[in-house]
C-alpha cells in the first residue's frame, strides 16, 4: 500500500488540500484531526476538559468514534450521531488540542489510524503522521502558512458559515493552538526530518492543491 503523510499546524488548509489531492490520486483521504475533534466534542459535552484523568474518563466502552465514507467523503460519527459539522467550531478545535495532548486518547486512536493505512492506499493528514503514526510513509509533506494567513482563511470560513467572530480572536486562538500543539509532551507538532516543506502563505487554494499533487507525484 502507498501511504502519504501530510502534517502541519491548524488552519494550514490540510483537510481541503489533502482531500482534493487524494481524490486526484485515487487514494482514501483520512483527516485524523477529525478523530481528535470528535473525542474533544465528547469530552466537551460531558464537561470533562479539565485534567488528563478527567479526559481519560470519556474513553469508556460506551464511547463510539466512527469514521465512515459517503461518496468518498469522510464523515465522523459520535455514538451513532453524525457530528461532521459539530466538530468544526472554534470550541471543538480547542477541545481537540486539549484531548490530543492526553496519551490515552492518542493510544485510543492510534490503532485505528494504523489499521486504515495498512489496508488502503491513503493520504492521511494531522499533526504527527510523518513523525509517529506513519514514520515509513512513502511521501511526507509538512504543509504550513503564516499564522496571519491561516487566521484570515479560518475567519473567512467561519463568517461564511454564519459565525459571529472577530479576526483578532481567530488569530489569537490560532497562535495559542500552535503553541499548545508544538509544546505538548506527547507527539508534538514538528516537521519530520525527511518531510518536504510546503508553505502556502502567498498562494491561493487551487495553486496549493496543484503544488501538493505535483509534489506527491514527483516523490512517490
Amino acid at each position: 500500500m502507498i501511504n502519504i503523510a501530510i502534517d502541519g499546524p491548524a488552519g494550514a488548509g490540510k483537510s481541503t488540500i489533502a482531500r482534493k489531492a487524494a481524490s486526484e490520486l485515487g487514494f482514501i483521504y483520512i483527516d485524523t484531526g477529525a478523530l481528535y475533534r470528535t473525542v474533544g466534542v465528547a469530552a466537551m459535552r460531558q464537561n470533562k476538559l479539565g485534567s488528563d484523568s478527567e479526559i481519560e474518563s470519556v474513553l469508556t466502552d460506551e464511547l463510539s468514534v466512527e469514521l465512515r465514507f459517503s461518496d468518498g467523503i469522510q464523515k465522523m460519527y459520535l455514538n451513532g450521531e453524525d457530528v461532521s459539522e459539530a466538530i468544526r467550531t472554534p470550541e471543538a478545535s480547542m477541545a481537540a488540542s486539549k484531548v490530543s495532548a492526553v496519551p490515552a486518547v492518542r493510544a485510543y486512536l492510534f490503532d485505528l489510524q494504523k489499521r486504515i493505512a495498512k489496508e488502503n492506499n491513503c493520504l492521511m493528514d494531522g499533526r504527527d503522521i510523518g513523525t509517529v503514526v506513519l514514520p515509513d510513509a512513502d511521501v511526507k509533506i509538512f504543509l504550513t502558512a503564516s499564522p496571519e494567513a491561516r487566521a484570515k482563511r479560518r475567519y473567512k470560513e467561519l463568517v461564511e458559515k454564519g459565525s459571529d467572530v472577530k479576526y483578532e480572536d481567530v488569530l489569537s486562538d490560532m497562535i495559542k493552538r500552535d503553541y499548545d500543539d508544538s509544546h505538548r509532551a506527547i507527539a508534538p507538532l514538528k516537521q519530520a526530518e525527511d518531510a518536504i516543506l510546503v508553505d502556502t502563505s502567498d498562494i491561493g487554494l487551487e495553486e496549493s492543491i496543484a503544488l501538493i499533487i505535483r509534489t506527491i507525484k514527483e516523490n512517490i
